[in-house]
């Protein structure tokens, strides 16, 4: 009877351990498990719009964070559609993709937001990274000193919304493609203190997940998730990509 208490108490120990591991998720309209994994849509509106929305557990010793970094993959099952294209040249142009780092009108889930509204930042998005049917999405959002946060293990934080909107979806001008499905890997999220301060750690393992899909078939695209390997870079290489 002892010894099997013994094993009960060490199986819960590991599992709060496990419940509070270090890690990144992605989920559709809330952070973590408090959203969903897959996102549907008729294609039939240019209006509103679906957010992704990424989160993150720290490792200890953060207490100045000021900077967040992230990087994210996008992969269809055919080569991608147009209305996976984002940016002044393609299809959808600058009207499809939005990054806020800013959750002071939602969500209100079970997870932190550390800086209470005042991070902004910037993306870039590169269309056929890799390969034809991928694109890649790396962002920076940054906070001011004084606005610098304390992180703990542990606890789960809001990182960013990636907002998919839905313009140039049907009618004249509409971009081909709502309806393809897609894979969206989270594959990182940096954070960064100030100069001189902490080890700026990159996560790279999940949570619970860090990737959603859109518009999932039962047999779903094939080896989802999908993501390429990240690239190791300093600081001030990764600085250089919003300038």
């Amino acid at each position: 009877m002892k010894k099997c208490i013994l094993i009960a108490g060490a199986m819960l120990a590991l599992c709060a351990a496990t419940a509070s591991a270090e890690g990144i998720n992605l989920s559709w309209n809330d952070c973590g498990l408090a959203g969903t994994q897959n996102a549907t849509f008729s294609c039939g509106t240019n209006t509103g719009l679906n957010s992704a929305v990424a989160s993150f557990d720290p490792p200890p010793g953060i207490n100045q964070l000021t900077t967040i970094t992230a990087q994210v993959d996008i992969t269809t099952q055919a080569p991608l559609p147009e209305w996976w294209k984002h940016g002044s040249s393609f299809c959808r142009g600058t009207t499809g993709l939005g990054i806020s780092f800013d959750f002071t009108a939602g969500p209100f889930g079970p997870c932190i937001d550390p800086f209470a509204g005042s991070m902004s930042g910037t993306f870039d998005y590169n269309v056929g990274f890799g390969s034809p049917e991928r694109a890649r999405l790396r962002l920076l959002g940054a906070a001011a000193l004084e606005n610098a946060a304390a992180v703990s293990p542990g606890n789960e934080y809001y990182a960013f919304k990636m907002n998919l909107l839905r313009a140039k979806t049907t009618g004249t001008g509409a971009c081909a493609g709502c309806n393809v499905s897609a894979c969206i890997v989270l594959n990182e999220i940096r954070l960064v203190e100030p100069e001189g301060v902490g080890a700026d750690p990159t996560i790279f393992l999940p949570r619970e997940r860090n990737f959603v899909t859109w518009q999932l078939p039962v047999s779903g695209p094939p080896g989802c998730p999908l993501s390429t390997p990240t690239n190791s870079k300093t600081w001030g290489q990764v600085k250089s990509l919003y300038r």
